[in-house]
């Protein structure tokens, strides 16, 4: 089982990811840097919260594990 301190590093590394990659995204769809920007930030968040929670119901789930 991972560690809540795993789980966390990972979610924040990979949310810096997904918010440099949403930022492209909402700049590409809006033309502005402001509004591709705040729409990032909301994804981030709800990503964060979502991300942590499919981790840690996963955590517990031993399909697929080897002894």
């Amino acid at each position: 089982m991972e560690t809540g301190k795993r789980t966390l590093v990972k979610t924040i590394i990979w949310q810096i990811v997904g918010l440099l990659t949403m930022s492209l995204v909402g700049f590409a769809i809006t033309g502005s840097i402001i509004s591709g920007g705040a729409l990032a930030l909301a994804n981030t968040g709800v990503g964060i919260i979502t991300y942590i929670t499919y981790e840690r119901i996963w955590s517990r789930i031993n399909w697929g594990r080897r002894a």
